[in-house]
């Protein structure tokens, strides 16, 4: 099951001709899921050639316009574009009251549903398959706020061909051994362990996105050790108090959290239209923490 996150932007909240407001695009196997919804989202959608219909759940981080000012527009598209199946949208109270106030004024008739689930706390399982888990995450920011986390499941085991040639191992008992079962010859009882015919699946991957948050350490015990974290890094360390008066987070800060927790591989966004160069952000941050990107809109990672 393929596993990636692609920026469509990590901007903060005024727009610029250069930077992009909050949007990720996550893919796990045959799904994608969207995260956060800026303004021209669907346009970002377009550029990466992303198909918005294989679009089933979108996640909102808050009710700050930077995170969501896409998605009325997002959603129009897919009714024009003819949707049929439904749309999950999960995000803090008052987001579906804000949605369907705008299209009810407009007069639209949706030909898909709309089914909003509202997000109140930190550790909420808000969708679960056999093969991925999404939960919710606790953030610090001057309104209810949440992260989420992407866990997938642990996979099937893989299957040696050559192995499966040698013992005679017919396909009807190829499921079973995917499972961790042995095989048992039903004509002659012959057993031939599971060990000798498959070999270990990749470790389960987790990602999680941390949107506007001031530091907090309420947030450690959810990402300790995790494949890749995304996490706010507005300002650069000279505006480290006026981050603390807004609940945002400067590089040193996102550093700090991911040398903390352990996980393996960082990267920042939700940059200040203020700074044109985001180089510095860098160098602060590699300084705590070396394994640290820029999430430059366009580039897709890999927990």
């Amino acid at each position: 099951m393929g596993f990636s996150v692609t920026i469509l932007g990590s901007g903060s909240a005024l727009p610029t001709t250069h930077a992009n407001q909050s949007a990720q695009v996550i893919e796990m196997g045959n799904q994608l899921f969207l995260m956060d919804c800026g303004e021209a989202t669907q346009i970002n959608l377009r550029r990466r050639k992303v198909k918005m219909q294989k679009i089933d759940h979108i996640f909102i981080s808050h009710l700050h316009g930077d995170h969501y000012f896409g998605l009325v527009g997002l959603l129009s598209t897919m009714r024009l574009l003819g949707r049929e199946k439904p749309l999950y949208i999960y995000a803090p109270k008052g987001l579906q009251e804000i949605v369907e106030l705008q299209f009810k004024n407009a007069n639209s008739d949706f030909s898909y549903a709309l089914v909003f689930q509202e997000v109140t706390h930190a550790g909420q399982l808000l969708l679960e398959t056999d093969k991925l888990k999404i939960t919710t995450l606790p953030l610090k920011h001057r309104i209810p706020c949440f992260g989420y986390l992407f866990e997938e499941k642990e996979k099937d085991r893989k299957l040696i061909p050559e192995k499966l040639a040698e013992h005679d191992i017919p396909n009807y008992a190829r499921h079973a051994l995917t499972k961790g079962e042995d095989f048992i010859s039903t004509e002659d009882g012959r057993l031939v362990k599971n060990i000798e015919l498959t070999k270990d699946p990749e470790p389960p991957k987790a990602y999680a996105y941390c949107s506007d948050t001031a530091y907090n350490e309420a947030l450690f015990p959810f990402i300790k050790g995790i494949d890749l974290l995304y996490h706010e890094a507005t300002f650069l360390n000279e505006e480290k108090e006026w981050a603390k008066k807004t609940y945002h987070s400067t590089a040193i800060q996102a550093a700090e959290v991911a040398r903390k927790c352990n996980v393996k591989r960082l990267i920042i966004g939700h940059f200040s239209s203020r700074y044109k160069n985001r180089e510095p952000f860098l160098q602060e941050g590699r300084q705590v923490f070396e394994n640290m990107d820029i999430a430059e809109e366009g580039e897709t990672f890999y927990p």
